[in-house]
């Protein structure tokens, strides 16, 4: 259970892709990890941060810098994944607060990712996916994109889609929209 509920980690990864199947001996993983706090109280976004991380299994291909803008020699000079969730779990708090994504990619590529690498979960057990959260609320027949959700809540796409820190803002602009219209 979340300990500390005053601010929500939002959370937005990005990671290794190719247009078809990854190259042989090569596998998808986190590059990116974008995080944005939001002040429960007041639906206020603070702290928004992005994490570039150095990937040890796979190359950043042309497809995936032409979807984040992200480039091999970018991530080079990112941390480690293990840094990475130490900066999570140490300076965010991350284990004591809830955090959120849109969408359960997030937490399975952490999951899988941590696993695989022998590196502690750096988060506590108190996920909120956003994207099923939006589309109940909404009454929507199915879950939709996070530009889609933008739209219909009248709210702008703010920086470069698929950048991690700016998807972490956005989707903290999606919750606060929530938050605030559920106490109205």
């Amino acid at each position: 259970m979340a300990k500390r509920l005053d601010l929500i980690l939002v959370v937005d990864v990005e990671a290794t892709c190719w247009e078809g199947a990854p190259p042989r001996g090569e596998e998808n993983e986190i590059i990116e990890i974008g995080v944005c706090m939001l002040e429960v109280s007041s639906g206020q976004r603070r702290d928004r941060r992005s994490i570039l991380v150095r990937p040890e299994r796979s190359r950043v291909s042309p497809f995936c810098t032409a979807l984040t803008t992200l480039t091999q020699q970018d991530v080079d000079a990112g941390v480690s994944f293990r840094e990475a969730c130490v900066v999570l779990r140490d300076e965010l708090k991350a284990q004591d607060r809830l955090w959120a994504s849109y969408g359960d990619y997030d937490r399975r590529m952490f999951e899988r990712q941590c696993q695989a690498r022998g590196v502690p979960f750096p988060f506590g057990p108190s996920h909120l996916n956003v994207k099923t959260l939006f589309a109940v609320t909404h009454a929507l027949s199915r879950e939709e994109g996070m530009a889609e959700a933008l739209e219909r809540a009248g709210l702008p796409l703010k920086g470069t889609h698929h950048r991690g820190g700016d998807d972490a803002y956005n989707i903290a602009g999606l919750l606060a929209h929530l938050l605030l219209a559920a106490r109205r």
